[in-house]
């Protein structure tokens, strides 16, 4: 007999274009497996049909938006000066770090901005929508993990500068306004700690306005983060302890880290006490990398830990090993 049980299994997932048949049975299948939170990313009208056809399930769909990395995305590209730039003078859309798909916007680009907003705006209108889901609410990753890094064949002992973004020049003009010395110049530890803080600080100002446009549409806001805050900025200068999410999906993936199960209790443990009073903490958990007892595992541990549920990345590698694991529960 368990003394635990999983009441919140989310799970996320990307728009197909298929017949309705094949999405009824698809939210037949989630429905069956207990799962109830749907993070789809998708534009507004997909959401919009999604939830209509979703009406009669145990199901609550959220809309899983790329905040600031915007790849492919036709407007931007034609607004060089939205991209997020790195120490090197570099923007985002011209040199991409790591992968062709990181194409970062900037938080001090006003133009950047407003064109976030409208996007949040646009999905928050939907009627029916559970949350606003932000991702990749960040800047690109100064550190990857270390079985990233690995992948990757880099070796990140020290902050490389073509991996070090957020000097965007309103950025910059704006820090040397209040501090009197143009951060690409700092070597003093006590200024890089502030400069590496007013980074983070143009992210939460961002999320705090899409917060209000949500909430004046009467929708929460949920967020996929990097695993705690402590490791999220130093990382990604992502401060996401100070937003006051209704729903944080912190990405436990542990192998990413070369961590195991223990690494994820670790993980819950130092990043639940950050979570809103009233708000949900769904564990992340990367299913690729999970056969069926080690996520019977994963889940015991989330839940010991603290958690108010997990949300698996994603359907694509969800198997009926995986159902049976989550329904035991």
């Amino acid at each position: 007999m368990r003394n635990i049980s999983l009441k919140n299994v989310g799970i996320w997932l990307d728009f197909k274009i298929q017949p309705e048949n094949e999405w009824m049975k698809f939210f037949d299948k989630l429905e069956n497996a207990n799962i109830s939170e749907c993070f789809i990313n998708a534009n507004a009208n997909q959401l919009d049909c999604l939830i209509s056809l979703a009406k009669n399930y145990n199901l609550n769909i959220h809309g899983w938006i790329w905040t600031l990395n915007r790849p492919y995305d036709e407007k931007p590209s034609k607004n060089l000066n939205w991209y997020s730039v790195n120490k090197n003078g570099q923007n985002s859309y011209e040199y991409r770090p790591y992968v062709d798909y990181y194409q970062w916007l900037s938080p001090f680009s006003e133009g950047a901005r407003e064109y976030i907003k409208n996007n949040i705006s646009k999905i928050s209108s939907i009627d029916g929508l559970s949350s606003v889901h932000l991702d990749y609410v960040r800047y690109c990753d100064i550190f990857l993990p270390l079985n990233l890094q690995k992948y990757y064949n880099i070796n990140q002992t020290h902050i490389f500068s073509e991996y070090d973004f957020g000097y965007h020049p309103n950025g910059r003009n704006s820090f040397k306004n209040k501090f009197g010395i143009d951060p690409i110049n700092i070597v003093d530890a006590e200024l890089l700690k502030k400069w590496k803080q007013f980074r983070c600080d143009a992210v939460t100002s961002l999320v705090k306005e899409l917060q209000s446009i949500a909430k004046n549409k009467n929708k929460k806001i949920s967020a996929a983060v990097f695993p705690y805050p402590e490791m999220s900025k130093e990382m990604v200068l992502q401060d996401w302890s100070s937003w006051e999410l209704d729903i944080v999906c912190p990405m436990n993936y542990h192998h990413f880290y070369g961590g195991d199960i223990d690494w994820i209790a670790d993980s819950v443990t130092k990043g639940i006490k950050h979570k809103k009073s009233d708000g949900m903490y769904l564990s992340g958990l990367f299913l690729k990398a999970l056969s069926p007892s080690k996520l019977n595992e994963a889940i015991k541990s989330c839940l010991k830990s603290g958690a108010d549920g997990i949300c698996l990345f994603n359907d694509e590698y969800l198997t009926k090993e995986h159902i049976k694991i989550i329904k035991s529960f």
